[in-house]
């Protein structure tokens, strides 16, 4: 299905092809965002004025829409450069940030998902049943709901929108609605860094830009995330906390090495309907 070999192999073509990822993202991480990009071998832009963005996702090697700070500039940049990354075949990944959260956070992404076709869209388990349209508990951008039955919901959501769906939790699932893996690394102290979800999409996008496959692309973006998350906080010292934690996942996206994919655990899954 996919293997820690193969992620390895498109991680080591990221620095060789330098893909540009163009963001329209939240202007909490934008920074966090631009900088991860950077470390695995992508080239970042941030353009999000609605005169320009459609032109620069032509030219990109994929599109990052992350609606997690919202108004109607950037909206229409977003719906602007999604129909023209749709035209030029440059594959878009969607990051739902706190969708339902409100009626018009709501609104805003189903009416973007109506305006232009998502390759990937992963999120949090609220997020993703709110695309769904079912019942969720989210508080804000965090996630209320657990993730039973994460690994079905996925598979009916990609079959029904014909996208890969990522669901990041404690295990984070990635389904094209055939094919479904559960992936295990990751450390508890990436919930408390703000902008993991984000970057892990910017990660995604870097893969989806390299490789034309998106699956692997979403499942590789994500095992990037969770394998550096697991070598900052064996690198952290007794005495540092969250901000060393942070400085030492960024040293982790630059660095991975093939000893540490092999550590990637991909669970196969066979969905019940």
């Amino acid at each position: 299905m996919v293997s820690s070999s193969d992620l390895y192999q498109i991680f080591q073509k990221i620095n060789d092809k330098h893909p540009m990822i163009h963001h329209i993202t939240n202007t909490v991480t934008i920074n966090d965002c631009a900088n991860a990009t950077l470390a695995v071998g992508g080239r970042p832009v941030m353009a999000d004025s609605p005169e320009e963005t459609a032109e620069m996702a032509s030219l990109a090697s994929a599109l990052v829409i992350n609606i997690g700070t919202l108004n109607e500039q950037t909206i229409a940049a977003m719906k602007a450069a999604g129909k023209s990354a749709n035209e030029h075949h440059v594959p878009v990944i969607f990051d739902p940030v706190g969708a339902g959260a409100t009626a018009y956070r709501k609104k805003t992404a189903m009416d973007l998902l109506s305006a232009f076709h998502a390759d990937i869209i992963c999120g949090n388990m609220s997020e993703i049943k709110v695309l769904a349209g079912l019942e969720a508990r989210g508080r804000g951008v965090d996630s209320g709901d657990s993730m039973e039955n994460a690994d079905r919901l996925a598979s009916e959501l990609a079959e029904r929108l014909g996208s890969i769906i990522a669901i990041t939790g404690a295990v984070d699932v990635v389904s094209d609605g055939k094919r479904t893996v559960k992936l295990h690394n990751g450390d508890r102290k990436l919930a408390d860094v703000t902008g993991t979800g984000c970057m892990t999409n910017s990660l995604i996008a870097s893969y989806a830009g390299t490789a034309n496959d998106s699956f692997k692309a979403a499942v590789g973006g994500i095992i990037t995330m969770g394998l550096s998350g697991e070598k900052a906080a064996c690198l952290l010292k007794e005495t540092e906390g969250i901000g060393s934690f942070k400085v030492r996942l960024f040293d982790a996206f630059s660095t991975l090495a093939e000893e540490d994919f092999s550590k990637a655990v991909i669970e196969s899954v066979q969905t019940v309907r």
